[in-house]
Parts: C-alpha cells; sequence; structure tokens
C-alpha cells in the first residue's frame, strides 16, 4: 500500500501517472500463447513482461489475469456434475491459486527492478461475462459474491489496488466498487465505450460518474476500444467528473480468439494521440490490447 499512496498522491496533484501496456496481446507478440495465461507454466515470461513494463516507466502494473476468475473457468463444464466427471482433481482451487499467482508475479518483478521508485501492482479484474457483451451479465445477487472471492483473493495476495477494466455496465461497475469499498482495497474503474462516447448498454459515462463518485473509486478510465472511441469517450467523461480520469486504448483488431497486429500507431502515433488526451485534463495513461513496451516508454517521456 505504500507504493499506492505515492501513485495517489502524485495522481491527485495532476501529475501524469504511467499505466504499464497490454500482457496477453504481448505474450502473443513473444510467440506464445496466451491460453492459460502462463502463469505457471511460464512464469519467468510474465514476470519479464512486466519488468520490461516498469523500466520503460510504468507506475503502475497490472496483473496477468483478465478474464481469470471462477465463472470463466467453470463455464466450460455443463454443470458441477461434469465438472467434477471429465476436469482435472484442482479445478475448485485453481481460479484462485491463479490469481494468487498473477500478483506475486508482478510483486517479484516490482521488488527487482523498481528499486526506490514507487510502483503499484494493480490487480487486472474485468466484467464476469464476455466484456464486450453486457447482456451476458450475471443477476447482482451472483455478481456480488463472485466479486467478492475474486477481491479478496486478490488483496490477500498482496494487491495495492484492483483495475476494474472493459466494464460494459454500470451496474457491474458499481457491484464491483462496493466489494472493494467492503474490504477497503482501492479501485480504479475502466469503461469500454462505443464510437459515440456510450457504453455498451446505451448508458453515459455522465451516469456511471455519478453513480460511482459517492462509492470512494478513486479514477474512472477508458479502455479496449480504438483511440478515436477512447476519444470521444472522454470528451464526454472529463466534463463531469471531479475524480482523476484515465484512458488506454487498444491498438491493432481482434481477432477472436487472439490479436491481429497492425502498424497504424507506433510509439510515436501513440505519443502524439494521448499527449493531446493529457492536455484535455487526463492524469493517468497507458496501454491496452497491442501496446508494448516501447509505447509506454513514448508515454513516460511526456512526464
Amino acid at each position: 500500500m505504500m507504493s499506492y499512496a505515492a501513485i495517489r498522491e502524485k495522481m491527485n496533484r495532476g501529475h501524469l501517472v504511467v499505466l504499464d501496456g497490454a500482457i496477453g496481446t504481448e505474450i502473443l507478440r513473444r510467440n506464445v500463447t496466451w491460453a492459460d495465461h502462463q502463469l505457471l507454466s511460464q512464469p519467468a515470461l510474465v514476470r519479464s513482461i512486466h519488468t520490461d513494463y516498469i523500466r520503460a516507466g510504468a507506475d503502475v502494473i497490472s496483473t496477468n489475469s483478465f478474464q481469470l476468475c471462477r465463472r470463466a473457468i467453470e463455464s466450460h463444464f455443463r454443470d458441477p456434475a461434469h465438472r467434477h466427471h471429465i476436469g482435472p482433481r484442482d479445478i475448485e482451487e485453481r481460479p484462485n491459486r491463479l490469481l494468487a499467482a498473477s500478483v506475486e508475479l508482478a510483486r517479484e518483478a516490482r521488488d527487482s527492478v523498481a528499486g526506490k521508485r514507487p510502483v503499484a501492482v494493480a490487480a487486472a479484474v474485468t466484467t464476469l461475462e464476455w466484456c464486450f457483451r453486457p447482456d451476458l451479465a450475471p443477476v447482482a445477487e451472483s455478481a456480488a459474491a463472485e466479486y467478492a472471492e475474486i477481491l479478496e483473493t486478490v488483496q490477500k495476495a498482496g494487491a495495492d489496488l484492483v483495475l476494474l477494466e472493459t466494464v460494459n455496465s454500470i451496474t457491474e461497475a458499481r457491484i464491483a466498487a462496493e466489494q472493494a469499498r467492503r474490504i477497503g482495497l482501492p479501485i480504479w474503474v475502466a469503461f469500454v465505450c462505443d464510437e459515440q462516447g456510450a457504453l455498451f448498454t446505451g448508458e453515459t459515462l455522465e451516469e456511471a460518474a455519478r453513480t460511482l463518485e459517492p462509492l470512494g473509486v478513486d479514477a474512472i478510465l477508458l479502455n479496449c476500444a480504438p483511440p478515436d472511441d477512447i476519444a470521444a469517450g472522454l470528451e464526454r467523461l472529463l466534463p463531469h467528473t471531479s475524480l482523476p480520469v484515465g484512458a488506454y486504448p487498444h491498438i491493432g483488431r481482434f481477432d477472436p480468439p487472439e490479436w491481429l497486429f497492425t502498424n497504424e500507431y507506433p510509439p510515436g502515433r501513440y505519443r502524439t494521440v494521448l499527449a493531446k488526451w493529457r492536455e484535455r485534463g487526463a492524469r493517468i495513461l497507458g496501454g491496452c490490447c497491442g501496446t508494448t513496451p516501447d509505447h509506454i516508454a513514448a508515454i513516460a517521456s511526456l512526464s
């Protein structure tokens, strides 16, 4: 928490806070599949990506835990009996073991290269169902219980804060924020927006800010959309909140189940785009899918 206190102070003073870039697509870019997050099979690879982002200038590194939760694993089976019948014997313990490992690897990376520079570890958590499909969201009671389990696990593992990212609805953001507040874990909420800067539910970012501000959320961000969509969202978010605002777009295209890399936004152009957002008031900048340590180094040069 000491590291996050320094980051929070920097953010609240209006200084630029640099978030890291993509992890899943960076694993792919290094010619390894992301299918099982590589947390147990190739921990050195995951750790090396974290260290590369710290060396690039990231103030906050996010864990390699996107869509890593009990629901995501158990949904592959018909029901609990089927899971027990054909699944591995350790599957009940696997979600929380992997979540804890994701935090531990990020902490190890920070301890190995950050030195005296404050670097916070953010547990990356997303929607319980597919992040681009708000219609699939579980009912509120189930969501609250599932977020409670996830957040308690990453807190126990030593995460400094939670980065709830690629959120598609106000309801799910509120439920997760309430669970974070209940256990005293700082939270940033990052929404995914469409071309008009609205949530996929049709809700507005003004409504989102109005809902989240009383819940003690530390920052509201936009992520996992192309730069033009993020820019549209920032135009609608910045005038309506006093909270720190951030952004980390994706570059390239989603090519299920993985990622298509393109050359539209090399680091220099990426820096130019995000510099404009900084001028408009964004305090947290980083990268989502397709970005690399070079992109983060380019952002860090804006400080």
